[in-house]
């Protein structure tokens, strides 16, 4: 089966998954009868992780990550008017959902439609429209339903605590782009997903065993906090961050030397750089300021590994976000090279 094909259709179905940061049952069953497909043991963790075990020919293990969940919201109460207000799950900016459909999650089992909007919605009406400030007081879910009220809503079975997830709009283009909400980091996962299925197709062994880590609560910070204590080294696949006087590329594959919660592991780091260069993969090397990762996670809730970073550029992170499938195959490459290495 040709990777490239199976990573971009993999994306196409998991971002169309609903999976805000704990919402993530369905998702996470989903990337295990894959990993399951292509003849790889799994478990779940406690907090409802995934764990994909590879074995490989020494006793060292290395842990690989992506997360599966997303940017989203929750209920936070119901408006006399009939419409929902809402707390964010994860962070990104109001102006990033305003006009954007949504879906709400009744704890019940019922789905229903939305759309986010602020409380002016229309130039036409509001003399505020323009300048009302887009902050959670000032948003507002306009729900698909004939609702009046607030008692008609909680007849429909919608109450506070109740996930809301982002429609995706997702599209792959002909030039190679995939534009698509949750990117971040679902890009990752197809990409983790394409190396178990070459490693299955191709009879690779790694060189070390592996522990790919499928986590859902890097959103909210806590993501890879625990890690099964065999796990050494642990690089966390995530999107490489895009903008200002960063080097990323979405063409490219970005390895992290430092983001907001310090500087990762300086050999492991350069382990890959040199890898890419000799492997005239194309790559960045890039500082993160705002951004936090699994490894990140994982070093704070006080593992004892090494940490790195890489990832396919993602323009627009948190937002409309974009890639190319050259920074995923990048990537790929880097994920395979590295695997083989003593």
């Amino acid at each position: 089966m040709d990777t490239m094909k199976f990573i971009i259709d993999t994306l196409r179905e998991l971002v169309n998954i609903p999976s805000p940061s704990g919402y993530t049952k369905e998702i996470m069953e989903y990337v295990r009868k894959k990993a399951e497909g292509f003849g790889y043991a799994c478990e779940y963790n406690k907090k409802g992780g995934l764990i994909i075990a590879v074995p490989g020919k020494e006793e060292e293990t290395l842990g690989l990550s992506a997360h599966v969940d997303t940017l989203g919201a929750m209920v936070r109460s119901i408006s006399s008017n009939g419409t929902l207000k809402f707390t964010l799950v994860g962070g990104f900016t109001m102006q990033s959902i305003e006009g954007c459909y949504c879906k709400i999650h009744a704890r019940e089992g019922k789905t229903y439609t939305g759309t986010i909007l602020c409380k002016s919605p229309s130039v036409h009406s509001y003399d505020d429209a323009r300048t009302l400030e887009r902050s959670e007081r000032n948003m507002e879910i306009r729900i698909d339903e004939q609702v009046k009220n607030k008692e008609d809503v909680l007849a429909l079975g919608i109450n506070a605590g109740d996930y809301i997830s982002f429609d995706v709009n997702f599209e792959y283009t002909k030039s190679g782009f995939i534009k698509s909400r949750h990117l971040d980091d679902k890009a990752s996962v197809a990409v983790l997903l394409g190396l178990l299925m070459d490693m299955k197709e191709e009879k690779v062994i790694p060189q070390k065993n592996l522990k790919l880590v499928i986590s859902n609560y890097e959103e909210v910070g806590f993501g890879a906090s625990w890690l099964p204590q065999d796990i050494t080294e642990f690089i966390a696949v995530d999107m490489g961050a895009m903008g200002d006087d960063l080097n990323g590329s979405e063409y490219a594959v970005s390895i992290c030397a430092k983001d907001s919660s310090g500087p990762y592991d300086y050999e492991l780091t350069t382990k890959l750089i040199n890898i890419a260069k000799r492997s005239g993969i194309d790559y960045v090397v890039d500082i993160f300021p705002h951004y936090g990762s699994d490894v990140s996670a994982a070093l704070k809730g006080g593992n004892n590994i090494r940490g790195a970073l890489i990832g396919q550029g993602v323009n627009a992170s948190h937002g409309m976000e974009r890639t190319h499938i050259k920074g995923l195959e990048n990537t790929l490459k880097l994920l395979e090279k590295f695997i083989l290495e003593r």
